[in-house]
């Protein structure tokens, strides 16, 4: 009995961390992300203005992410937030804003799987929905822009296991969005502006 107890015991002790180890498919995280556009535009030659002179502000913005696991090391990941409004300037005079709504879905490769420290890099697409465009360039007019935009979205990140279930993040990620800007009244492109951020964002993350 002593020996049997002594094995159920030391079979108790190994079992329990894998136990406590074991956690559902989902994770859901909250985090603030810094965004900052690349700012690429082309030339507009009739009207003098350089390649690169029309820029979209930098913004600090919520996001909210819903992971499943497939595995332990491959998931996919989906990023939503609210419609974030932009300034928009050209030579560093503002023009106008607009605002938009960049949904994002990725597949996510874990190197450490089941660690407290686990590494991923990922790849997807990006969705974003642009609206509420009030862009005037004087002596031009009102300028638009296209109403939405898909492209491919590349990250890297971390997750540090901190308490049971519960977690800190870092993710980086790189972000294709572009649009053509055109003369609202005919319609007619006269430039074309890449966006194209890169994100730096940080959170705490539920698995469950």
């Amino acid at each position: 009995m002593k020996k049997l107890a002594t094995l159920t015991l030391a079979a108790a002790a190994l079992a329990a961390p894998s136990l406590r180890a074991e956690e559902g498919p989902w994770m859901v995280r909250l985090r603030a992300v810094a965004l900052q556009p690349a700012n690429k535009s082309d030339a507009i030659s009739a009207l003098g203005v350089p390649a690169d002179a029309i820029h979209v502000s930098n913004k600090t913005i919520p996001d909210v992410d819903f992971s499943y696991f497939f595995t332990k090391s491959f998931s996919a990941e989906l990023v939503l937030t609210v419609p974030q409004e932009h300034d928009v300037t050209l030579s560093g005079t503002k023009i106008g804003t607009f605002k938009h709504l960049p949904p994002t879905l990725t597949a996510q490769w874990r190197f450490l799987p089941g660690e407290t420290f686990n590494p991923y890099v990922g790849a997807g697409l990006n969705l974003t929905l642009i609206s509420d465009v009030k862009i005037n360039v004087p002596g031009v007019g009102a300028l638009d822009l296209n109403s939405s935009s898909v492209g491919l979205a590349l990250q890297a990140g971390a997750d540090l296991k901190v308490a049971a279930n519960w977690y800190l993040n870092v993710d980086v990620k790189y972000v294709q969005i572009q649009s053509d800007v055109k003369l609202a009244a005919s319609g007619t492109k006269v430039s074309k502006v890449k966006v194209d951020p890169m994100l730096y964002g940080v959170g705490v993350g539920y698995r469950f």
